[in-house]
């Protein structure tokens, strides 16, 4: 089963430890503001009464508020805006959610052990690269489920180290 928009953000919620104010506050620095209830309805399964997809200009406005939630505001640039245009892709996710906890090749490679998925430090370097390199590999969403999964662990206890 494809992994969807709404699949990773509430993958993301539970396993980052979100609450709804924590997302609504995230949603709002990326200067896209999403009401409470928007976002309980996009955390929805298919089908279920309510539900709202979460589109890729919502995913991107998510990652990008969460990257200045944990490392700030950069002040040379205006802050990120999501571009609907562009699709959003699982490395795409995985690069921003990298910069967002400020993860080294060797956090993503103990991640990835904790998640029982082993990967070689040449196939990660690949996910990271420019989609027009020639060693780039595209990430599946089994690699971003098992990712998300491991990242319990890791962002709870740099949340207890803060």
């Amino acid at each position: 089963m494809p992994l969807t928009n709404n699949d990773t953000l509430r993958r993301l919620r539970y396993n980052l430890n979100l609450n709804d104010n924590k997302l609504v506050e995230i949603f709002k620095t990326s200067r896209t503001p999403l009401s409470r209830e928007v976002i309980q309805n996009m955390l929805k399964s298919e089908g279920t009464e309510g539900y709202i997809e979460c589109s890729d200009a919502a995913l991107t406005a998510f990652l990008d508020g969460f990257i200045i939630k944990r490392r700030g505001k950069r002040d040379e640039a205006p802050a990120p805006q999501a571009h609907p245009e562009n699709r959003l892709s699982n490395n795409d996710i995985l690069k921003k959610l990298r910069i967002a906890l400020a993860l080294k090749e060797e956090d993503v490679l103990g991640i990835m052990q904790k998640a029982k998925a082993d990967i070689t430090r040449s196939e990660l370097s690949a996910l990271f690269r420019q989609k027009d390199h020639k060693n780039y590999q595209p990430c599946g969403d089994q690699f971003l489920r098992n990712f998300i999964a491991g990242l319990k662990d890791v962002y709870n206890k740099q949340e207890e180290g803060t």
